[in-house]
C-alpha cells in the first residue's frame, strides 16, 4: 500500500529526513516512537505533501502511484488521512456541515454524486455511536472551544466518516486522559480492517497498550534506526531511547 523509498526531506535547506525506507501494507498497524526532533511529525507531513517541506532525494509510492506531484488534496482524495497534532478551529463551520462538505469533495474527485442526505445522516448517526459523541457535539463549530480530548475524538470521528485507506495519527495521545485515550483507542481498533492501514506516531508506549502496533520504528536522527514488534515499544519504555543510540554508536 505504502512504500517509502530512500527518503530525504527538509525545510528551509535544513535536513531533517535522512533516508527513510518502511513499506506499510493493507491490514497493518506501524507505530512510529522517537524523541522530540527525531523527525517524526515531518514523516507524516511529508507524506500528507505538506508544501513547506521539500524532498530532495528518494520516493513515497501509495497505491502503487508515485505521491511526488500530488497536492495534499489530491492525496487526501486518494484515501491518506493526516489527524494533527494541533488541529485548527473553523468559528461558524459545524462539525456535520465540515463532514458533509469533505465527503462530497472526495466523492466528486472521484467522479461520484454527492452522498443523499438520508445516507449522510444515517453514516453520522454509526460513527457518532462508534465513538461515543454526543450528538450535540455535532452541532458546535469545528474545534472551537473544544478540550483536548475533544480535538482527537474529533478527528478519528473525521477519520471513521472518510474511512480512509491510509490514516496517519500524529501524537494522538497527546494531552489525553485515561477516558479519552481509552475511546479514541477503541475507535482506531473498531475502523482498523483488512482493506486499510494505520501509522502511528507516538512518544509513548501508553497509547500502544490499547492499540497494538503489528510493527515499531525507532526514528533518530530523521532515520529509522531499528524495527520490531510489539515488545519494542514496551522495551523503549523500561529504557528509554538512549540505548538505542548507544548500541548504535556501538555498531
Amino acid at each position: 500500500m505504502l512504500k517509502i523509498n530512500n527518503l530525504h526531506a527538509g525545510v528551509e535547506g535544513k535536513e531533517i529526513l535522512k533516508g527513510i525506507g518502511i513499506e506499510v501494507n493493507a491490514g497493518e498497524i506501524h507505530a512510529i516512537m522517537g524523541p522530540n526532533g527525531s523527525g517524526k511529525s515531518t514523516l507524516s507531513s511529508v507524506i500528507a505533501g505538506k508544501e513547506e517541506f521539500e524532498v530532495t532525494e528518494g520516493n513515497i509510492v501509495f497505491e502503487g502511484e508515485d505521491l511526488d506531484e500530488l497536492s495534499p488534496e489530491e492525496r487526501a482524495h486518494k484515501g491518506i488521512f493526516l489527524s494533527f497534532q494541533y488541529p485548527v478551529e473553523i468559528p461558524g463551520v459545524s462539525v456535520t456541515n465540515f463532514m458533509k462538505t469533505a465527503i462530497n469533495e472526495t466523492r466528486k474527485a472521484q467522479g461520484l454524486e454527492e452522498m443523499p442526505a438520508s445516507e449522510m445522516l444515517k453514516k453520522i448517526r454509526e460513527k457518532s455511536e462508534l465513538l461515543e459523541i454526543d450528538r450535540k457535539f455535532l452541532s458546535r463549530s469545528l474545534n472551537e472551544g473544544f478540550s483536548g480530548g475533544e480535538k482527537k475524538r474529533n478527528e478519528i470521528f473525521q477519520m471513521a466518516m472518510l474511512e480512509p485507506r491510509l490514516a496517519i495519527l500524529d501524537e494522538t495521545d497527546s494531552g489525553l486522559d485515561i477516558d479519552a485515550l481509552r475511546i479514541v483507542a477503541n475507535g482506531v481498533n473498531r475502523l482498523r480492517s483488512k482493506d486499510n492501514a494505520v501509522v502511528l506516531i507516538t512518544h509513548y508506549q501508553r497509547l500502544l497498550d490499547y492499540i497494538i502496533p503489528d510493527f515499531v520504528h525507532v526514528l533518530l536522527d530523521g532515520k529509522i534506526v531499528k524495527s520490531g514488534g510489539a515488545e519494542l515499544a514496551h522495551e523503549l519504555e523500561e529504557k528509554g531511547y538512549d540505548w538505542i543510540k548507544q548500541e548504535k554508536v556501538s555498531n
